[in-house]
């Protein structure tokens, strides 16, 4: 199976020099606009290309509003100070991620507490989620506590990973019985979304509510269909992306997602006052004046500058080809995997995933083991999920639940090539 794939994904880039996991791709307004910038001077954090670029955003994601930063973890940080968490206070969030996802919470002064995920989604899962809370959440006047710690938890911060949207319905449906702030940390999930019930007022799949199957096995939770669910949205439904479902949310831009603004983030919301805060605290907290230099409060020199944003904003015209081309890229890799008896990462029906990166799940961590090996070996990049975040020294003494599927899946899940091919 090792060779085959190789050759398969060979034959996909139609090249035998080293195949990344994902690139960028420059195709578009990228050089036009970064000389437009260079010759205006306006290089650093003021320019028109930054508004321009977060109002696109905005409009993109049917956002009110776009913040735009120097990175998804600045993005992440602002935005959980502003969903209210504080020195001493938990954030509940998955063991499956990126590590700024904790980083994020610690530079908050709080700390992370892991839940498990879903087998379908790889996000957060709301059973286990409403699990966790029943057993360990008490109600106060002043929020929900950790009977286990004695702290406060502040938010809930799921991440849509690899591209693929969480059951929001579901985590949405636990976080407003206890009134806990929801952060989205939606940062590989640009041109991802969730079928919306306009007329329920919720994602289409809420009606349904906690599934009792959650959390299925992973044998039986991947898809070895031929190609992508296609989701047919009726009168009631309409897509929702993510990032907008939370009281924040964030993208990221880094160089290796879906568009890059060389580095970058972003935060969305529809609250007009977060908004303002967020734009605040990132430009050093400054006072608009004609000269004095009057900052209220402790403030990030986070804003994103121009040049940035002119690269994005060119990438961002891009977007929805580089989306439909990365959805045929999955059908491809889904064809094979029926092929072949392998198992392949796939999109609820009821979401519209941008295929970020491509994942096998594979039979155990000795077949995975072995096929990084084989296949980086071959110049064909491929990489495990990352270390759950409480493996990690840093996060080994945050209180987590057994956090069986994440386990099972960062044993078997391998991400593999999953650049932009036209």
């Amino acid at each position: 199976m090792f060779e085959r794939f190789v050759g398969f994904v060979r034959e996909i880039y139609q090249t035998d020099a080293f195949i990344p996991l994902h690139e960028p791709r420059f195709g578009g307004n990228e050089k036009r606009y970064l000389n437009d910038v260079i010759d205006s001077t306006f290089v650093s954090s003021v320019g028109p290309y930054v508004t321009e670029f977060e109002n696109k955003i905005a409009e993109y994601c049917g956002a009110k509003h776009a913040v735009a930063t120097v990175n998804g973890t600045a993005a992440l940080h602002i935005a959980l100070l502003l969903a209210g968490v504080r020195p001493g206070d938990e954030v509940i969030t998955q063991a499956v991620t990126f590590v700024a996802t904790c980083n994020a919470i610690h530079y908050c002064g709080a700390e992370p507490v892991f839940v498990d995920v879903d087998c379908a989604t790889l996000g957060l899962s709301p059973a286990a989620l409403a699990a966790f809370l029943e057993q360990h959440g008490e109600r106060r006047a002043d929020g929900v506590y950790n009977k286990t710690s004695g702290k406060r938890i502040a938010a809930c911060l799921p991440m849509h990973t690899l591209g693929h949207p969480c059951d929001m319905a579901g985590l949405l449906a636990v976080c407003d019985a206890y009134d806990l702030p929801m952060v989205e940390d939606a940062a590989e999930a640009l041109g991802s979304g969730i079928f919306y019930d306009a007329g329920r007022n919720q994602p289409a799949a809420a009606a349904a509510g906690v599934s009792d199957n959650s959390n299925p096995p992973p044998e039986t939770s991947v898809s070895v269909n031929s190609e992508p669910h296609l989701f047919q949205p009726n009168e009631l439904t309409k897509p929702k992306h993510c990032g907008t479902f939370g009281k924040l949310g964030v993208l990221s831009f880094n160089g290796n997602k879906i568009i890059t603004t060389g580095g970058g983030g972003i935060i969305l919301t529809d609250d007009d006052d977060l908004a303002r805060q967020a734009k605040h605290l990132t430009t050093t907290a400054k006072l608009a004046h004609a000269w004095k230099f009057e900052h209220d409060q402790i403030g990030f020199n986070y804003r994103m500058p121009n040049l940035n944003a002119a690269l994005g904003l060119a990438q961002l015209e891009q977007l929805p080809a580089f989306v439909e081309a990365k959805r045929k890229l999955a059908a491809r890799y889904l064809t094979w995997g029926a092929a072949n008896g392998v198992g392949v990462l796939q999109e609820p029906e009821t979401a519209r995933a941008n295929y970020w990166l491509n994942a096998l799940i594979l039979d155990d961590l000795a077949q995975r083991d072995a096929f990084l090996a084989y296949s980086n070996a071959q110049g064909v990049m491929a990489r495990p999920l990352w270390e759950l975040m409480p493996d990690l020294a840093m996060y080994r003494h945050c209180q987590c639940d057994g956090l069986e599927n994440s386990h099972r899946l960062a044993d078997r899940v391998v991400n593999v090539p999953s650049s932009v091919v036209f």
